[in-house]
């Protein structure tokens, strides 16, 4: 019997490694499975934050990417020809001597509440977080060996943003995620021998990272000038797979390379809706796949931005809406000031998404896209599916009845965050639902609406 046991640990052990050895190759990399947390979360807070926060600007007009306050330094550069704006700003607020680098003094953090900002992003209904732990400016959130001195535990704040963050993320009941940027503008042995900086420290320097802080999320950027071999990015994710602390748990976005995007990793990543070689905002993906925007137009805080300059919540929420019904996830940015403030602005658009996912999370958490919805793609109406309950997304407040077509005999129809009943009929493979007669006292949110048809794939 003993021997028996024995025999069957060992066959366990064996079938685990069997299991987890994952080749550097693209091949063997992607039919890793993905870790279901990430299909089912699907709502997620990008935070960017870093020296740029200190000038905090870019101009609000302009193409997306000019927008992007975090490119301050790089703008700077007298051969970027999207800099001149920065560079007229930068010489008038700063003088003509002074370098990006002295606003690493400024950069004080000195009202960073890291359980404050778990608060905001829990209420919003967020299920995962990221933070930005190196941006293309290579100054580090956390005090690592590779960024001697430029890291926010030696300079400007002394703390280790990460850590902290962290922590209190998880204590909310969040995942915990952080991106990182492959290259770095001015690192010398960035610019001078490409495979000296990954060996030396781009690659010890991200495996300190997850090893550190066991991230769920890996959230690579900074990839486009270098194929996935110069960066040995099958390598690390090899590693990251088979013998990291996280390699069941973490899942990694498609920034590995400049040949990777929407072709290699557990996601593919849009941004505001502009996908790589291929700008269209309605794309279909049969990958997982999230959308990351800014809730303005700058990922990184930007003091230049107007009211006029930030999309509303009612926007945001059909957003989040648009996206999950098409089978991706939301990752939504928010851009503390210098001193680790987020702005209420800011807070108050993720407090009323919060409000709304209160009383339609059911339809969002855990679901998946609809396939067969071609039937009613241009009804302006969104659907998502769980089990054998299909919900129906209203953007607009309409008394008349409606119509959805392609759905089984529907036992029954309700509508999430009331009580009242609703009328429905069934006729010629059409369900035709009546609008509850509601008023401002009663109607349970604001923006959009949801209808839940109980049973609506049983019988056709």
């Amino acid at each position: 019997m003993r021997k028996t046991i024995l025999l069957f640990i060992l066959w366990m052990n064996i079938s685990v490694l069997i299991a987890e050895n994952y080749k550097a190759d693209w091949n063997s990399l992607d039919k890793r499975p993905i870790p279901e947390w990430f299909q089912n979360a699907k709502f997620g807070i990008f935070v960017h934050w870093g020296l740029y926060s200190v000038p905090a600007w870019a101009p609000n007009t302009g193409d997306v990417y000019s927008k992007y306050a975090e490119w301050y330094w790089h703008r700077l550069n007298p051969e970027d020809k999207d800099g001149e704006l920065f560079r007229v700003h930068h010489e008038k607020m700063y003088g003509k001597d002074f370098r990006y680098q002295d606003f690493a003094g400024n950069f004080k953090a000195e009202m960073f509440n890291p359980e404050q900002w778990a608060e905001i992003f829990s209420n919003s209904g967020a299920k995962y977080v990221v933070l930005t732990s190196k941006h293309h400016e290579g100054f580090a959130l956390w005090p690592s060996a590779q960024s001697v001195n430029w890291n926010s535990v030696d300079i400007g704040p002394h703390r280790d943003i990460c850590g902290d963050l962290a922590n209190a993320v998880r204590q909310k009941g969040m995942r915990m995620g952080f991106y990182y940027s492959l290259y770095e503008w001015h690192h010398p042995l960035y610019k001078n021998n490409v495979n000296q900086y990954v060996e030396e420290h781009m690659l010890p320097q991200l495996k300190d990272l997850v090893v550190r802080y066991k991230p769920d999320v890996v959230w690579a950027d900074g990839e486009w000038e270098h194929p996935s071999s110069t960066w040995k990015s099958e390598d690390f994710l090899a590693w990251l797979y088979n013998e990291s602390p996280v390699s069941s748990t973490v899942v990694v976005n498609d920034r590995w390379g400049e040949e990777t995007r929407s072709r290699h990793g557990s996601f593919y990543t849009t941004e505001y809706d502009l996908i790589h070689d291929n700008n269209s905002k309605d794309a279909v993906f049969t990958h997982p796949w999230e959308e990351c925007r800014g809730i303005a137009g700058s990922f990184g805080y930007n003091r230049n931005e107007n009211l006029e300059d930030y999309s509303s919540a009612e926007e945001l929420i059909h957003i989040l809406i648009d996206k999950v019904s098409r089978g991706g996830n939301l990752l939504l940015n928010v851009g503390p000031t210098a001193d680790g403030r987020i702005p209420v602005i800011m807070q108050q658009r993720l407090a009323e998404i919060g409000a709304w996912l209160r009383v339609n999370g059911e339809a969002i958490y855990d679901t998946r896209k609809w396939d067969e919805n071609l039937e009613n793609e241009n009804s302006g109406i969104r659907f998502t599916c769980k089990g054998k309950d299909l919900y129906v997304f209203v953007d607009k407040w309409d008394d008349r009845p409606f119509s959805i077509k392609g759905v089984g005999k529907v036992k029954k129809v309700t509508m999430l965050g009331t009580d009242e009943k609703i009328k429905f009929s069934y006729k010629n493979n059409t369900l035709t639902i009546v609008p509850p007669k509601l008023d401002m006292h009663s109607v349970p949110c604001s923006y959009a609406w949801v209808y839940k048809l109980e049973n609506a794939f049983l019988e056709k």
